[in-house]
Formats: C-alpha cells, sequence, structure tokens
C-alpha cells in the first residue's frame, strides 16, 4: 500500500516505540514474581514510548503540538495541527502481560482528527485511517460488521476502575444491554476496542469517562470503516464528553436508545 507522507511518519514512530514495549513486555514476568511488583517499571515503560513518539514525530513535523498521556500537552509554533498521543493504552493489561495493548496516535487538524494510527507490538498488527481514504489492518481494507439483529451481536464495554467512575450506572446499563445481545466483551484497551469494530470483529462498543488519547485514532477508524461513532446522546463529541458509543449505523442507535433509557 502507498500511504502519504503523515501516515509513514506516525507508522515509523510507532513501530519504533513499539519495539521498546515489546521489550519492556519481555521483562515483566521476571517482575511479577517480586514483591514490590512491576507497576515502577511499566510506568517507566510507558514515558519512555512516549519519549520516542514525541522525538520523532516533532523531527519529521516540527511546530505541531502534541498531547500525550503521560506529558500532557506541549504548545507547538503551528495551532493547526496537535498530535494526540497514547504511548501505552491498556496499562493494566500490560502490567500483567496481556498482549491487549496498543500505541495509539491522531493527528487533529483544526480540531479535526485526520488520520490515526493504532499499533499492537505484541501481535504485530497495525490500524491505519486517514480522513476519507478508509481504514486499514496490515493493509487489508476494513469494514463494520454488517449484523442488524442485537441480539447476534458481540458487544464490548468499559468497565470503570476502583474509585473512579459512577459504577451503579454502568451496572444498570451492563444489565441492560446484556440481556440484548449475544455476548459482552471486556477487552481493556479503548484504541483496540474502536478497531476492533472498524475491524467487524465486534459489533458495537460503549464505555465512558475516556480520554481525547484513548480515542481520536480510534473513532476515525470507525467512521472510515463505515460505521458511526458518538457520545452517549447520539449526537455529541466523545472528544468532548469522553463518552463513546459506535457500530454499524443500527447498532449505534440501537445502544443509544438502550442508554438513553431513565434509571
Amino acid at each position: 500500500m502507498l500511504y502519504s507522507a503523515t501516515i509513514n511518519v506516525m507508522v515509523k514512530a510507532a513501530r519504533r516505540a513499539g519495539r521498546s514495549l515489546k521489550r519492556d513486555l519481555g521483562e515483566i514476568e521476571h517482575l511479577q514474581v517480586s514483591l514490590k511488583g512491576p507497576a515502577n517499571f511499566v510506568s517507566l515503560a510507558d514515558k519512555r514510548a512516549e519519549e520516542i513518539l514525541y522525538q520523532d514525530l516533532a523531527k519529521a513535523r516540527p511546530g505541531y503540538g502534541f498531547i500525550g498521556e503521560e506529558g500532557g500537552m506541549r504548545e507547538g509554533t503551528d495551532k493547526s495541527h496537535t498530535w494526540i498521543v497514547d504511548p501505552l493504552d491498556g496499562t493494566t493489561n500490560f502490567l500483567h502481560g496481556i498482549p491487549q495493548f496498543a500505541i495509539s496516535i491522531g493527528l487533529a487538524r483544526e480540531g479535526t482528527v485526520i488520520a490515526g494510527v493504532i499499533y499492537n507490538p505484541a501481535n504485530d498488527e497495525l490500524y491505519i485511517a486517514e480522513r476519507g481514504k478508509g481504514v486499514f489492518l496490515n493493509d487489508q481494507r476494513l469494514r463494520v460488521a454488517g449484523r442488524r439483529q442485537l441480539n447476534e451481536c458481540v458487544v464490548a464495554c468499559g468497565l470503570p476502575h476502583i474509585g473512579r467512575g459512577d459504577h451503579e450506572e454502568f451496572r444498570r446499563e451492563m444489565i441492560a444491554i446484556q440481556d440484548r445481545v449475544a455476548g459482552l466483551r471486556r477487552f481493556g484497551a479503548a484504541s483496540l476496542d474502536l478497531a476492533f469494530v472498524a475491524a467487524g470483529r465486534l459489533d458495537g462498543y460503549w464505555e465512558r469517562n475516556l480520554q481525547s488519547w484513548d480515542i481520536a485514532a480510534g473513532m476515525l477508524m470507525v467512521r472510515e470503516a463505515g460505521g458511526t461513532v458518538s457520545g452517549v446522546l447520539g449526537n455529541d463529541d466523545p472528544l468532548l464528553t469522553g463518552h463513546v458509543v459506535c457500530g454499524n449505523e443500527f447498532v449505534h442507535g440501537e445502544l443509544i436508545k438502550i442508554l438513553k433509557q431513565p434509571a
């Protein structure tokens, strides 16, 4: 496949940071046996990956702004372009040696995401999207699944962590949706959940209280695969609210109806 210069820059940065994470993943199993545990090590792995991404992207596109999970906002001289980066989405999975984690890079122009790369170095799956040009997994074009019966659908969700989010609200939503679908899944990496919807592996996905770096690239991918993405109101912007619902047009609409039901 021939990709744009911008995508090539993003892929190169993601692969270099991915090599660093893959090396670190190999160390995790050795650290699991220590009393202190690997949490501090993973925090360093996260920061190291973000710095690799920042260096590579800043070198290739000097002046672009950069929003990263670890380093926050770094202003650029070019106010119209911003990288939105999660160097390690699925930290808890990574911490336990579970190979469901990813690097997520989105590029926003004037607030609109125009390019995205999601890369899982554990299995070398590379998702690529550009606005108006489709979405690809390792050079194969993707489309969302076409199912139109909710009871045939597999839907992913996110679970709120201890001390964060509204656990009762999630339980209500989970029960309501679980009663209507073939299966619920919780994989633990929002970027990959969105990529899986784009790939047709999942029929739908919803989660609350996310950050822009969790979803910027993945939202673009779902849309480029012919899917629909919004917040829980159905017409709101997940990048502003932090809540995301997606699937094909039918599944998205059905999930929105359920989530909007009064408690």
